[in-house]
């Protein structure tokens, strides 16, 4: 009878060791397959407003595209999918339901079509594998911020394509994002288009740097956090001086950080305090505008609190006004003050520890 359920015994326990051993967003990762751009790389193409439902699924318990639920602090979410330059993006927006369009669905919904609210954004893209689209860490209207967060259009979920640092699809992706704030969420909310903010996490973090704030960046003038990320800009700078002097920026590590991203946010971090010295700022204007921290240890990647990936990441969130704010004092609960200036700072990393050193994805 015994050598009847041995078989059985080895299933289970190989189940029990991959809930266990595989993160929900270890970030970056390396594709099996670089993945294919299908969108325009250029420009910011007109959207299609469709409410067909998301094929980029993948966390169990998630709720599907075309949804409304209720966030955290009482306001409504609306999930929904467009098609913009040939991708489909599916995207959560957080509000109070009176800052939703008739249009959009929400009951109470009471906003025109393309007029401005009272209210700006939070708008978060997430790392590798789509963990913090689903957790919607900024949902909570904060600091007069809605929150939105966006899902990277490619069945592996990583923003920018590719794989690692590699972000081959990353213009496509950045223009899409561009396209989705300045033409498709005056369709569904209310909100002052000259108050977005940028939340990058892990991967997310790679394309916002890399990418999304070298091209559009001054259109914006606002301010971006960059947690577990960072890049140098792979494209031209787009009115490179006026981005430079007008946008905050936040770097927000951990010691032991991803050995990859080790060398890559510090290599950031320099190509942006460059812009702003050429731009003529010195180092006091610089400072107010660059910070860096990597004080927590322990918690691994982006694992802000010391504990772990998900609730790190909330952390940051939950902090995001006293970061990112105009009166912000830096304070991020159980790390202080993390608003450093970049001028004369380095960050010092360790090894990272077991498997928070090299995700089992990260492979060739």
């Amino acid at each position: 009878m015994s050598k009847m359920f041995q078989p059985w015994t080895g299933v289970l326990s190989f189940i029990l060791f991959l809930l266990l051993a595989l993160p929900a967003d270890a970030l970056p990762k390396k594709a099996k397959a670089a993945t294919k751009g299908t969108g325009a790389t250029t420009g910011t193409g007109a959207t299609a407003n469709t409410n067909t439902a998301a094929t980029a699924g993948g966390v169990a318990g998630a709720a599907a595209a075309g949804a409304i639920t209720q966030a955290t602090d009482g306001s409504t979410i609306l999930d929904k999918t467009v098609q913009i330059n040939g991708l489909a993006i599916r995207y959560k927006i957080s509000a109070p339901a009176d800052q939703f369009t008739a249009a959009s669905g929400v009951t109470g919904g009471a906003a025109a079509a393309n007029s401005t609210g009272a209210a700006g954004l939070n708008v978060l893209l997430h790392g590798d594998g789509g963990q913090s689209f689903f957790d919607f860490p900024n949902q909570a209207v904060q600091n007069n911020l809605m929150g939105v967060v966006v899902l990277a259009p490619n069945k592996n979920m990583f923003w920018g394509g590719g794989s690692g640092l590699q972000r081959t699809d990353g213009v496509a992706h950045a223009a899409a994002v561009n396209s989705l704030i300045q033409d498709q969420l005056s369709q569904d909310v209310a909100f002052d288009k000259t108050n977005v903010f940028f939340t990058g996490v892990s991967g997310g973090s790679l394309l916002l740097s890399g990418f999304f704030v070298p091209a559009f960046g001054a259109t914006y003038k606002t301010g971006v956090e960059l947690n577990c990320g960072g890049l140098t800009p792979q494209v031209p700078v787009v009115d490179a001086n006026t981005m430079i002097t007008s946008m905050k920026i936040h770097f927000q590590s951990t010691q032991d950080e991803l050995a990859l991203l080790q060398p890559a946010i510090p290599a950031a971090i320099t190509a942006y305090q460059k812009l702003a010295t050429t731009a003529g700022l010195d180092a006091a204007g610089i400072g107010a505008l660059q910070t860096a921290d990597n004080t927590p240890v322990g918690g691994g990647h982006c694992g802000f609190d010391q504990k772990g990936f998900v609730s790190g990441v909330q952390l940051m969130a939950t902090n995001y006004a006293n970061v990112m704010g105009a009166n912000g004092n830096g304070q991020v609960t159980g790390i202080g003050n993390v608003l450093t200036s970049t001028v004369g700072t380095t960050l010092k990393f360790v090894a990272a520890k077991g498997a928070q050193r090299r995700s089992p994805f990260d492979m060739v």
